[in-house]
């Protein structure tokens, strides 16, 4: 079933199954999709990073996404606790920010309150009152110091709502729920000062009203009530906490990663975590937890983690940054790639790709300030680098550092090698988050491995033995590891050897035409593997980098 393709509603439900939840589902991702804008500007606490609206929907949309593959997989009609444990855990998975992360609670708690993973066919409207309340209790449980007028605050009104007299039909708890939410959302200014002072209502209690609405159009046929989202503003006291002038007060940072630990181990690391800072929400259940947090020693954070279990999918956020991009005070809304090149071959591949080149590599590595140049050169607000140089990476973390003090964003992704970079660029997209981008880029670097055919200029001891001027050197992953007297025999070995731990992907790129280097060699290595592994791919390029007559990265 397509995710644009939600089934038909009925006119009015009287019990909520299966299908019903997974039209509430699309439903509500749809309907954040439509309200992410709108909740963006609203977002003013816990810290003004204009994103709980989209990280809403990016939540919904991830546990909307695990749902439909769980169908897809399945041997026949799901049980309404099944879709929802389906819903739970890839809200879980995918819980972007302090909002996502209580979000998915509510929804564990909503499972739990239907019956879990049960054989429940169905609920009706006692049946949602105890889900909902059961939704609230869950999200207040998961939150280290629970502050009201947040979407905790709405939560908990609308089950009080749905639960106030006799529940009667499925229609009516909505009804209720949805209103006691939109009642709770117009007090949170009362409750929360920076709102009042902002003169909104709260983005995440804004976000639960929207998927309410949802399930109110789903159950009833109805359209959502209007909400009101503004208010009388009051003027703002002079922020405190935020020398960097950024208006951002207490942590500088937000620290989130997935976390697998036996649930024995997770009080000691709430009791850790608090310690470090505040907005602590753990939620989740053995073997796969959530954590995020705010924090001023983001090392400290993820520590707490390893000592806990296996901290994973680790994203960090500097909110100074984040309230900067914000409110438009960096330069540009793109994101700029730049890449050190040894060749004209390559160079002009990565401008191909919209990258900023700095001319580097052995023999002519570049300095901090021709990186830092290379970085100014990009205008872009997110900057990502690629040194292709185990020897540029310390120079490249230097020029970011220096980046950094001029207001940029800017990440080192720590390439070794051309080929890594190319691997990186393949699945490099604007489009993502800039942490999220960086991660993807990070790991396609990492599964490439790099090797590569050089000429050795002096004699010398190598792994693979003595080596003599004019002797062909094979290099694998950084360490010399054959001896040879032909270009195409050693290269041949090389990727042979390289292959042997697996691969599917073969990239060759030609040095400078002197020495012997030039597409024939890598025409040579070519057809060696259309005849010993022709179900691997390859894809050659000139790069006209010295020293190297070919470089190797299979993937």
């Amino acid at each position: 079933m397509s995710s644009a393709d939600p089934p038909a509603p009925s006119a009015s439900l009287t019990r909520l199954d299966a299908d019903a939840v997974l039209r509430w589902a699309m439903v509500g991702r749809d309907a954040l999709a439509d309200a992410r804008e709108e909740i963006d500007e609203l977002n003013v606490y816990p810290v003004p990073d204009g994103d709980t609206g989209t990280n809403l929907h990016l939540t919904v949309a991830a546990a909307v996404e695990a749902l439909e593959q769980a169908l897809e997989e399945g041997s026949g009609p799901p049980t309404l606790g099944d879709t929802l444990a389906a819903l739970t855990q890839g809200s879980l998975l995918g819980a972007r920010g302090n909002s996502g992360v209580i979000l998915s609670q509510l929804l564990r708690g909503f499972a739990e309150g239907v019956g879990g993973t049960g054989a429940v066919e169905a609920v009706d409207g006692e049946g949602l009152v105890r889900a909902l309340t059961l939704a609230a209790e869950a999200a207040y449980a998961a939150v280290a110091e629970p502050v009201e007028g947040t979407m905790l605050t709405v939560a908990r009104a609308a089950a009080v709502a749905a639960a106030d007299g006799t529940p009667g039909p499925l229609a009516d708890v909505v009804r209720r729920a949805a209103a006691g939410a939109r009642d709770a959302l117009a007090r949170t200014p009362d409750q929360l000062e920076v709102l009042r002072q902002a003169g909104v209502v709260d983005a995440g209690g804004r976000g639960v009203c929207v998927l309410l609405d949802a399930l109110v159009s789903v159950v009833t046929g109805a359209a959502p009530e209007p909400t009101q989202v503004r208010v009388e503003a009051r003027p703002a006291q002079p922020p405190r906490g935020d020398a960097d002038g950024s208006g951002v007060r207490g942590p500088s940072y937000e620290v989130m990663y997935l976390l697998d630990a036996p649930a024995d181990a997770v009080p000691a690391l709430r009791q850790r975590l608090a310690g470090l800072g505040d907005s602590l929400v753990v939620v989740g259940g053995e073997p796969t937890w959530n954590v995020h947090v705010h924090v001023d020693d983001v090392g400290a954070a993820v520590e707490a983690g390893v000592e806990a279990g296996r901290p994973h999918r680790i994203r960090i956020t500097h909110f100074a940054d984040a309230a900067r991009a914000a409110a438009g005070a960096l330069r540009d809304d793109s994101r700029g790639v730049v890449s050190v090149v040894a060749g004209d071959g390559l160079a002009a591949l990565f401008e191909a790709t919209g990258a900023t080149v700095v001319r580097g590599g052995p023999g002519g590595r570049a300095s901090t300030g021709e990186l830092l140049g290379g970085l100014r050169r990009a205008r872009s607000r997110d900057l990502i680098v690629l040194p292709n140089d185990g020897d540029s990476l310390a120079v490249a973390e230097a020029a970011a550092a220096a980046a950094r003090d001029e207001g940029l964003r800017v990440a080192v992704i720590p390439t070794r090698a051309s080929v890594q970079a190319i691997a990186a660029l393949a699945v490099h997209d604007p489009a993502r988050r800039f942490e999220d981008d960086v991660v993807a880029m990070t790991a396609a670097a990492g599964h490439c491995r790099h090797g590569g055919v050089t000429i050795a200029a002096r004699e010398a001891v190598t792994m693979a033995g003595v080596c003599r001027a004019g002797d062909v050197l094979g290099i694998v992953d950084g360490d010399f590891a054959v001896i040879g007297n032909d270009l195409e025999q050693v290269a041949r070995t090389v990727v042979d050897r390289m292959l042997g731990s697996g691969g599917e992907l073969v990239t060759l790129v030609t040095g400078a035409a002197e020495g012997g280097a030039g597409p024939g060699l890598a025409d040579a290595v070519v057809a060696h593997l259309r005849r010993t592994r022709p179900e691997v791919d390859t894809v050659a390029y000139e790069g006209g980098q010295p020293r190297y007559q070919l470089l190797i990265g299979v993937e």
